[in-house]
């Protein structure tokens, strides 16, 4: 007997389209919608019914940057993929695209292979990768190939942390070519980390250790140059190219410029440039350090060019970069040398929500809400249509959504495996009520039910926004 589950009397919203309809669910997959109250809808039997009267109905959410487990300064972020695909589907997140590493003079199969093992039952939803390139020779960019064939269709590379993940514009450039050959599309690090690093020495011997200078030797215009820089190295190689994290309106600004002239060029921001600032580096008693990430917190007029990126498509994707370092005995390794903080900030817990009071704000609406979350990062990364919306043959990722819930977001009530919240006290309107991944519940009206081990590996195809 299938297993079928039926949705009913919600405000279905997709990037496409908001409607009042019934959801059927059979065998993990969306099997049908229809016009609540209508004929069709009211034939439809289920084991489970679910009311969602007065509340929306959407994909489940697509965070394409986290770094769950993730090896940083002589430590690991705080939240495993236990911990961290917990904590997701808690925040209305149904899928993550995280970042496997290969280490320099390793294979990028040993690298994928390592972070295959940690996922191997653990997952509370389901999970890819991305593959960082630390080390690009013949090898590797043979490698790159097999990868694809593989589903790991995208490939990170870094212009910042010389001596750690950096290239140099001649590896950009080869690795950018073999992506132009074989479909995959090239994140980067956008800053100039050999100019940083200068700064980040003249800072330090003059004093200048507190978290704030953090952010302040970060240069807006380092984060621009090293934009513009990788733009040109994909025009040449013509291959298309994700800049992740930009946080800077000069950034935002090369970005706009290349789209112009019809470039295959995307950006995404993070929740913590649109909501926190440089004030939050700048809070007294190194409380700063726990707003400590690269790209840094800028200033806050830089805000509403990234709210204006996003409402023009100048900017696709919001993700989180979910990378969280709890500030007692991780953080603090950095008190007296802010270079020693380790870099990253929780967030996948709050990204839905953050957003959604963006929509309660009029910043964005609610289609758009649900195209930077969830739509968007799947079809950039090669998966929508099974993940990212809601419609006929898609995985039932699926969440009801109460808009009108008001919650606090707090380190006291979050599900996050980190001692504080980069948004605690900050008051949002609306709360994620129930998850479904693949149709089964892993939330149900706020409590959980989902298990390690159900978040299965998604293997992806090419991004969709180019092929």
């Amino acid at each position: 007997m299938s297993n079928r589950t039926l949705i009913r009397g919600g405000l279905v919203i997709t990037a496409a389209e908001e409607t009042y309809a019934d959801v059927l669910i059979e065998d993990g997959r969306i099997a049908a919608l229809a016009a609540s109250g209508s004929e069709a809808a009211r034939a439809w039997t289920a084991e489970r019914v679910i009311d969602a009267t007065d509340k929306y109905v959407i994909p489940g959410g697509v965070d394409a940057h986290t770094h769950m487990e993730f090896p940083f300064g002589g430590t690991a972020s705080s939240d495993t993929f236990e911990t961290g695909t917990r904590a997701a589907a808690w925040g209305g997140t149904t899928t993550i695209v995280d970042f496997a590493v290969q280490s320099v003079g390793r294979s990028l199969r040993e690298g994928l292979d390592a972070y295959h093992a940690k996922t191997d039952g653990t997952c509370a939803i389901d999970y890819a990768f991305h593959m960082i390139v630390s080390d690009v020779d013949e090898s590797s960019l043979k490698e790159m190939d097999g990868l694809v064939g593989e589903g790991v269709t995208s490939f990170k590379l870094f212009t910042a942390y010389p001596g750690v993940f950096y290239s140099d514009d001649g590896k950009i450039l080869r690795a950018m070519q073999k992506a132009a050959t074989n479909g995959a599309l090239i994140m980067m690090h956008a800053e100039n980390g050999i100019a940083i690093d200068v700064l980040v020495q003249q800072a330090l011997a003059r004093g200048d250790t507190d978290p704030r200078h953090h952010g302040e030797v970060r240069r807006a215009l380092l984060e621009a140059e090293a934009t513009h820089r990788v733009i040109q190295l994909a025009r040449v190689a013509e291959a298309p190219l994700y800049v992740v994290h930009v946080s800077a309106e000069e950034a935002v600004a090369e970005l706009a410029a290349a789209r112009d002239k019809g470039l295959p060029v995307f950006g995404e921001t993070c929740p913590q440039y649109l909501f926190l600032s440089t004030d939050n580096l700048a809070e007294p008693d190194f409380e700063g350090a726990k707003y400590v990430c690269s790209t840094p917190l800028r200033p806050r007029e830089h805000q509403a060019a990234l709210w204006r990126g996003l409402r023009t498509d100048d900017l696709q994707v919001v993700s989180t970069d979910h990378c969280p370092f709890c500030f007692t005995g991780q953080k603090e390794l950095g008190r007296g040398d802010f270079s020693k903080i380790p870099n990253g900030l929780p967030g996948v817990e709050n990204r839905m929500d953050l957003l959604h009071q963006a929509v309660v704000d009029g910043r964005i609406t609610r289609r758009r809400w649900i195209e930077i979350a969830c739509a968007a990062p799947a079809r950039m990364f090669g998966f929508y249509g099974k993940k990212g919306t809601i419609a006929p043959g898609a995985d039932a990722d699926v969440v009801i959504y109460d808009p009108a819930a008001e919650q606090t977001m707090s380190a006291a009530t979050h599900h996050m495996n980190v001692d504080y919240s980069a948004y605690e006290g900050k008051r949002v309107r609306g709360q994620v009520e129930t998850v479904l991944s693949r149709g089964e519940l892993v939330l149900e009206r706020r409590e959980f039910r989902g298990r390690a081990g159900h978040g299965a590996f998604v293997p992806r195809g090419l991004t969709q926004y180019v092929n």
